[in-house]
């Protein structure tokens, strides 16, 4: 008969030996190890390759299937480089993922799904993690929450967002590469994530920022794409959050502004114009290409797209621009909840403008909005008058905060009311009013570990724990934790959206909202978004 100290050194041991199988996901292209946090109770897999490295002939491509692991089991218990961005960081090998969960089993139930984008501007951004990984706030609100978060890089800036006529003209070269980097992981999530304990049927895309602006560029895509080369017959996904997605217009790929961008690259990158011009930029140096990026970033910062590079209407992967797809029809996701910050529009804006009157508040909208009529912007001075209110600003009298204004509902709002109001079966939007209630004020509550999770648990769990709910059941409300007291999240459809504001929670009437988003959606063709 076995000591009672030996059974437990073999009971250590077995455990052990299973958690270590679990930590093995054998793929069809290569077994991936992961490791495992006793310090916050995840399994994690740092880096798995969902893709080819986009290099040489596939610079400015569709990613390509990934290469297969021919020698031993990947060590996934390490860390990613971003894809290239600012001034010297990145490596163009970047196509990786990574993935965290509470432990699991096989044979135990699969869990639902959350395919994060990060933001930055689609100009920079990266998916690379150490534990915490961000939204582990989100995952620890209960213990009821049971996630599988899964985290991949996408090309940004010219790598990721290059388009115009030479891009279509090739048939070795995809405009929207970021995107269809982002499309390419939600495949791979399609594929695999069942071995890692994850539900394909249950996905939820989510974003903050240009992850949001990631969202809203996925959704429009799963909706309109049918018969294309890009179309699926299953969804792959269900559930879209965006938070204060930033969605800057999304002209068609041959649009002078698009165009420009190109030739712009092309002629800091000595790669001029005419028809070799794409196949020199596929072969130019990492760095040329960088510092050419930035030229595009910043040249028309105050203008027409903030920061240049963004998606564009492809006639393919993006077929149409947000505003048309939500207005012919739902959108094709059952659940669809959005957030936006009540003063975040300003920071996009030139600060001189708080200084400025009318006359320069004319001058920057006209800059803004090129294509505009004289009709056109009078309605929009009107819609948005000097002097004013709006659902959360009871009193405004300063041109910043009416640029402000302008900007948000454009870009960041209306995009979300859009997108949250085509889903199909559940439709919620809120409001962020705690100053300075700029963007990404909001993050502070899931996007990192803080003190304020422990001592304001009111805010913490009413709104990180309706983003866990929706992630688990496509639903905010319904695995609420606060008390029944504290109001919940009001669906759309009862014209109110929800608050978060410096004592709690509440809701508010959208009727001068929805006006406003009315006219930007009249407004569409000249300004597409």
């Amino acid at each position: 008969m076995l000591r009672p100290h030996v059974v437990f050194v073999w009971l250590a041991l077995v455990a052990s030996l299973c958690r270590a199988q679990d930590l093995l996901a054998a793929l069809d292209y290569g077994t991936f190890k992961g490791a495992y946090s006793e310090e916050y109770n995840i399994s994690y897999w740092q880096k798995i390759p969902f893709a080819a490295p986009p290099v040489g002939i596939n610079r400015f491509r569709a990613p390509q299937p990934p290469l297969r692991i021919t020698d031993g089991v990947y060590d996934s218990s390490q860390t990613f480089d971003m894809c290239p961005q600012r001034t010297v960081n990145g490596s163009e090998d970047c196509l990786y993922l990574g993935l965290y969960s509470r432990p699991w089993t096989r044979g135990q139930p699969l869990r639902p799904v959350v395919v994060t984008f990060y933001g930055g501007g689609f100009i920079q951004g990266s998916a690379s993690f150490r534990p915490p990984p961000s939204a582990y706030p989100i995952l620890n609100v209960s213990s009821t929450t049971d996630l599988v978060f899964v985290y991949p890089n996408y090309r940004t800036n010219a790598f990721g967002f290059l388009a115009g006529r030479e891009v279509a003209a090739d048939p070795r070269s995809d405009a929207n590469a970021g995107l269809l980097d982002q499309d390419a992981a939600l495949r791979w999530v399609r594929r695999h994530i069942a071995a890692f304990g994850g539900d394909p049927d249950r996905v939820t895309v989510w974003g903050q920022s240009a992850g949001g602006g990631s969202v809203i560029a996925q959704v429009v895509a799963q909706s309109g794409r049918a018969g294309s080369k890009w179309g699926h017959r299953r969804p792959l996904f269900q559930r879209a959050l965006a938070s204060s997605p930033f969605w800057p217009k999304t002209y068609r790929y041959d649009h002078p502004e698009v165009q420009w961008r190109y030739d712009t690259l092309a002629n800091l990158t000595g790669c001029g114009a005419g028809p070799r011009s794409l196949a020199c930029l596929k072969a130019a140096d990492v760095q040329a290409i960088r510092d050419a990026s930035l030229v595009v970033v910043n040249a028309r910062k105050h203008e027409t797209t903030t920061f240049g590079w963004g998606p564009v209407v492809d006639g393919s992967f993006l077929r149409e621009p947000l505003s048309a797809v939500s207005t012919s029809g739902l959108l094709r996701i059952e659940h669809g909840f959005a957030m936006y910050n009540t003063h975040e529009g300003e920071g996009f804006t030139p600060g001189a403008l708080s200084l400025g009157d009318d006359d320069d508040f004319d001058e920057w909208l006209a800059g803004y909005l090129p294509e505009l009529t004289d009709g056109d912007l009078a309605r929009l001075r009107e819609a948005y008058p000097a002097e004013g209110s709006a659902e959360l600003i009871e009193h405004y009298d300063n041109p910043r905060t009416r640029a402000g204004l302008v900007y948000r509902d454009s870009v960041l709002a209306c995009p979300a009311y859009w997108m949250a109001g085509g889903a199909r079966k559940g439709r919620w939007l809120g409001e962020y009013t705690i100053p300075p209630a700029a963007h990404a004020s909001d993050v502070y509550w899931w996007n990192t570990i803080n003190n304020a999770q422990k001592t304001d648990r009111l805010h913490y769990e009413g709104y990180a724990g309706a983003m866990a709910s929706f992630f688990m059941t496509g639903d905010p409300n319904a695995l609420k934790l606060t008390a029944n007291d504290v109001p919940g999240v009001p669906p759309l459809d009862s014209g109110e959206e929800f608050v978060i504001n410096s004592d709690g929670f509440t809701s508010a009437k959208l009727t001068q909202f929805e006006e406003r988003c009315r006219l930007w959606r009249e407004l569409a063709p000249r300004v597409p978004i």
